[in-house]
């Protein structure tokens, strides 16, 4: 798979890798990332259910994947810290069964102890699929594992 998206020593802080992650088995591309918009492509094939539709779950991984990026980053810039996610729903609105799906995670707010993000998921042709929402703690980092 061609990777055209930011690369992680653009974007993401230190620690935080999508290297052997789930995002990266499930085809998940980074296009932009900022604390406070983060962009992704996500293809429908090999993430689907039984009856040949996206998966609600790989809709959730995306936007959770998203949303704790656009949170560590701002962990990072806030005091060097990283993000937990700690609540994370979806409402599923329609299917998608082929192509990419892209989800923009916006914040809804950036706190010094809380960051939550609303995350939508499109599919090719514009129409939303998924809305979601993450929040995350934001914990000083201790420097080890």
């Amino acid at each position: 798979m061609e990777d055209t998206g930011v690369t992680q020593s653009d974007t993401l802080p230190d620690g935080m890798s999508m290297q052997g992650s789930l995002a990266e088995r499930m085809g998940i591309t980074l296009v932009e990332a900022s604390p406070e918009r983060v962009v992704a492509t996500m293809p429908v094939a090999g993430n689907t259910q039984p009856y040949g539709l996206l998966h609600g779950g790989a809709s959730v991984v995306l936007a959770e994947t998203l949303g704790s990026i656009g949170a560590a980053l701002h962990a990072a810039r806030l005091f060097n810290g990283i993000a937990v996610g700690v609540e994370v729903n979806a409402t599923h609105h329609k299917a998608a069964r082929t192509g990419l799906v892209t989800g923009v995670a916006t914040p809804l707010r950036l706190g010094g102890m809380i960051a939550s993000y609303e995350i939508a998921i499109t599919d090719e042709s514009g129409e939303r699929v998924c809305t979601a929402r993450l929040t995350c703690a934001l914990r000083r980092s201790s420097g080890g594992s």
